[in-house]
């Protein structure tokens, strides 16, 4: 196969990952493919609570057409027996596949290499580091989770082109429009768990679910930032600190207010930024964001990069990475 096809095929796999985003917790969320003579054979990706994984399904459509197929896989195959499934390196060897194209070397110690070294040991070509750089960014919360012990924080303003998210009476409904209201629930249903701030939660009530057809029951867990008890239905959060606590959320999305947002920034727990903007002016508002402890205008700098930005109907989004 060609580097060009192998790539389109690799990209495809992790397209077929994301369909598992903060479902498969506490597996990761792989994607797999199957090719047998340039046609793709079989297609998985990790299932809801972790199992089958995506080589698990991919070899079940393949069928006998594994044999001597060629598999692209997002994430090492796991080398470790469990009760809930066989190892996937030992799976592959057993259906009789001639070559494993792998994007990310697992980092659990169970695996990490042992599931390469099982399947060249079979005598199966492998290929390692195709669109890695993608496989991280897929798989970005499960790796949050392993390496620090906390989920991939999402800070989501919605604000004006001046930085408002309110009137300064607190009118704020609504300030973007149809669509990227509808973008916002979209997300919200690829997050384990949404956080707002007490304030917020006394003032809007807040019901932080997935409100798009087919994707209620995606609906995230609901945490509120409070050193008081949360309400039935809630999960209170003392610090930002403490989301080092939650141990079966990969993607957690903070939606406000100005003081919460602002302290998750400034304890460094804000991994990626989205940033809905209004074609409207407010004027003597309430600010976005309350004080990020920024001593110098210098220390701004070089913190975000631009992944993504694109019209949602009247509206701008841009999404944003921490270096």
């Amino acid at each position: 196969m060609s580097a060009t096809f192998d790539r389109r095929v690799m990209a495809a796999a992790l397209a077929l990952s994301q369909r598992g985003r903060a479902r498969t917790v506490p597996n990761p969320n792989v994607g797999c493919i199957l090719v047998q003579q340039g046609v793709i054979v079989g297609r998985g990706w990790t299932q809801p609570g972790g199992r089958p994984h995506a080589e698990a399904m991919a070899l079940v459509e393949a069928g006998e057409a594994a044999r001597g197929a060629t598999a692209y896989v997002t994430l090492e195959p796991c080398a470790h027996q469990s009760a809930r499934g066989p190892a996937c390196a030992d799976s592959l060897i057993s259906a009789g596949v001639a070559r494993v194209v792998i994007a990310l070397t697992d980092p659990d110690p169970r695996t990490n290499g042992e599931g390469i070294a099982r399947l060249q040991g079979a005598g199966i070509t492998v290929d390692t580091g195709l669109c890695e750089t993608e496989a991280r960014r897929a798989m970005a919360g499960w790796l949050m989770q392993r390496r620090h012990g906390r989920p991939l924080v999402t800070l989501k303003l919605a604000t004006s082109l001046d930085g408002c998210v309110a009137r300064a009476d607190g009118e704020s409904k609504w300030i973007t429009g149809e669509v990227a209201r509808r973008h916002g629930h979209l997300e919200r249903a690829r997050s384990n768990a949404i956080l707002v701030g007490r304030g917020t939660y006394d003032a809007d009530a807040p019901r932080l679910d997935a409100r798009l057809p087919g994707l209620g029951e995606l609906s995230p867990q609901r945490l509120l930032l409070t050193r008081g008890a949360a309400p039935d239905g809630w999960t209170a959060i003392a610090t930002p600190a403490d989301i080092a606590g939650l141990a079966d959320v990969h993607y957690l999305m903070v939606e406000g207010g100005a003081q919460t947002a602002a302290a998750f920034l400034k304890a460094g727990l804000v991994d990626r930024l989205m940033l809905y903007r209004a074609p409207i002016i407010i004027g003597a508002g309430k600010a976005c964001l309350g004080d990020i402890g920024l001593d110098r205008l210098g220390d701004a700098h070089g913190l975000w990069r631009q992944v993504d930005a694109r019209a949602l109907g009247k509206d701008q989004l841009e999404v944003y990475e921490r270096t």
